[in-house]
């Protein structure tokens, strides 16, 4: 063979081998890294989604609970894992928005990782006391301005999408509340339904059936569009807070330097099982609208989130390690 046909043949040559471990992917179960701990939202939206992709890709999808650190430990272990497809993690807005805005890691949010899709989100919505007197957002901004005394707002502890959702909101709306953080968002709800706290925005799934009984009163809801839950709430954006769609958000990711070809196997299954007729259904008790999305796309949105949480915490003045 000539030398200028060896020089043709050695592209294909090398790149031979990395197309047979693409086609034969996967071979083995698949470790599916989840930040919290078994039996909330997120853990239940892992095991649903996992179930389906691995009757399609052919392997099981083994779920590993590593909660800790708003994510770290979970993002740590994905990203210093080996790219070949075999650990993958579902990100959600935590590990890869509020947590690298509001702390420092040992891991950067975009260049360690490899998105593969979007799953689905739900909205928070502005929630109040049933005794605070404001049907609208507008009447409520009204309400804490004229308060002679401070009025107070829960989270789910500092950093929190909970807690973050509310700063935003207070930097657009000119209003001061003092925040109070709890040890997730039970507490902090049943603190708001006892008046001890008078506001907060709280995950729909979480708020729901106090909404609908009446003890908890929804002004709006984040989102670009109504929920479907609560077809009746006006979003923020409608209320006159123009981009305020921060939402909850869970996808999935591996680590960065993923093969392109396994990437497009583990996002095109991804993308079926999300578009599946049943699975809109098997979310909705979280209140998750399904979101399929390309890995640019997921990509993209990852990036704008953690660039929005990042302006907010620096404006506000938010540091958790201070």
């Amino acid at each position: 063979m000539k030398r200028r046909d060896l020089l043709k043949a050695a592209p294909a040559a090398l790149l031979a081998p990395r197309l047979a471990r693409a086609q034969a992917y996967p071979s083995r179960p698949i470790r599916y890294i989840v930040p919290v701990a078994p039996g909330g939202g997120n853990d239940m939206i892992a095991r649903v989604v996992t179930e389906r992709w691995g009757k399609l890709l052919g392997q099981t999808f083994v779920v590993d609970n590593l909660g800790g650190g708003g994510g770290v430990v979970a993002c740590s272990t994905t990203a210093h894992s080996a790219p070949d497809g075999y650990t993958l993690m579902q990100s959600y807005v935590a590990t890869h928005g509020t947590t690298p805005a509001t702390r420092k890691v040992n891991y950067d949010a975009l260049k360690d990782f490899t998105p593969i899709g979007m799953i689905g989100a739900t909205p928070n919505i502005l929630a109040v006391n049933a005794n605070v007197p404001a049907k609208t957002v507008a009447e409520f901004i009204d309400y804490v301005k004229k308060s002679p005394k401070p009025l107070s707002y829960g989270s789910a502890g500092a950093g929190s999408l909970t807690h973050m959702t509310m700063e935003l909101f207070k930097q657009q709306s000119g209003v001061d509340m003092v925040h109070v953080p709890y040890r997730g968002i039970a507490p902090a709800i049943n603190d708001l339904l006892g008046g001890q706290t008078q506001a907060m925005f709280p995950g729909l799934a979480a708020a729901l059936p106090h909404v609908r009984s009446g003890r908890m009163r929804a002004l709006a809801v984040t989102g670009k569009k109504r929920s479907s839950q609560l077809p009746e709430v006006p979003t923020m954006e409608e209320a006159g807070f123009k981009g305020f769609d921060a939402m909850q958000w869970y996808g999935s990711a591996g680590p960065a330097g993923l093969p392109p070809a396994i990437v497009k196997r583990l996002s095109d299954t991804l993308i079926e099982v999300l578009k599946a007729p049943d699975m809109a259904e098997k979310l909705s008790s979280e209140a998750v609208d399904v979101w399929p999305m390309t890995p640019k796309e997921f990509g993209d949105y990852m990036r704008a989130d953690i660039a929005r949480w990042t302006a907010l915490a620096k404006a506000r003045h938010i540091s958790l390690d201070e």
